[in-house]
């Protein structure tokens, strides 16, 4: 019935005022005290899974988007994460919201769901499954291919609120948070709630291998081999993917071009709730 409810409500646009966006394999949590984020996000699920973690006595809320490479490690992490926001508050309980996935023909979406499942499940804390829309239960089919019918959800960190969702603004930092991902990065959280600070890397990589190569093929092969689910794909996909290829080419070596003080980016909302960057100096 909840699944349903979701699925039935119309996709919201939201604007980057007051958003914190999340990519893949990367996690938020704040609580509603924040002054800077109100609204968590993350779309372009295709078989990935998008996770809202919350707990209700204190309103902590983390957000991540997972897609099978450790799961049960992504599912400790979010877990203690909360948990370090939710300590002092005697009552409350940890409820968990799964979206995202379809019946893809290779069955990941199964998969990570089976595995979504296992981790919360061997958790020594009681986690209630709140929605669970995922899977068989988030597709549709369309002249016999099939698709999610959810491709990305948002959640009001203040009202608990959960919605389908799109972002025109995916940033800062898109194509780098991109490439440390499509390089092999595991599960990184990328906010300080104590602080209301946005921090991206310090990330590293090695040359990634064949780009240009890559970068030479048409948009049927970079969408046939470097996608789970080539008939599901967003729109943008491959210029997401092309333009993260580049940026890989021009960044080499991260250490010396985007990190030469071993310093992460660290960025903060302005009076408008745009994130602005902030000079090392300043923190």
């Amino acid at each position: 019935e909840k699944a349903k409810l979701l699925r039935s409500q119309p996709v919201q646009v939201v604007e980057p005022k007051g958003l914190l966006y999340v990519q893949q394999r990367e996690f938020a949590v704040t609580t509603p005290k924040d002054g800077s984020v109100s609204i968590l996000g993350s779309d372009d699920a295709t078989t990935c899974h998008i996770v809202v973690l919350r707990h209700t006595g204190s309103g902590a809320t983390c957000l991540t988007h997972c897609d099978g490479s450790d799961t049960e490690a992504e599912v400790s992490l979010i877990m203690s994460s909360v948990k370090s926001f939710s300590n002092t508050t005697g009552y409350g309980r940890l409820e968990v919201h799964l979206v995202g996935g379809f019946n893809d023909d290779r069955q990941l979406s199964q998969k990570l769901t089976n595995q979504l499942l296992r981790a919360f499940d061997l958790q020594p804390d009681d986690v209630h499954l709140v929605t669970f829309c995922v899977t068989e239960l988030n597709d549709r089919e369309e002249k016999d291919i099939h698709f999610p019918v959810i491709y990305g959800i948002a959640v009001n960190v203040k009202t608990a609120e959960i919605f389908p969702a799109t972002f025109p603004e995916k940033g800062p930092d898109e194509d780098l948070r991109s490439a440390h991902v499509l390089t092999g990065a595991t599960l990184t959280n990328i906010y300080d709630a104590k602080m209301e600070q946005l921090h991206i890397g310090p990330y590293f990589w090695r040359p990634f291998p064949h780009v240009d190569f890559w970068l030479e093929q048409d948009d049927k092969q970079i969408l046939q081999n470097l996608s789970t689910s080539p008939l599901a794909e967003p729109p943008h996909f491959v210029s997401h993917i092309r333009s993260t290829l580049i940026f890989l080419k021009e960044h080499p070596f991260p250490s010396r071009s985007l990190f030469p003080d071993r310093k992460p980016r660290i960025y903060k909302k302005n009076e408008e709730g745009l994130w602005e960057q902030v000079c090392s100096g300043e923190i």
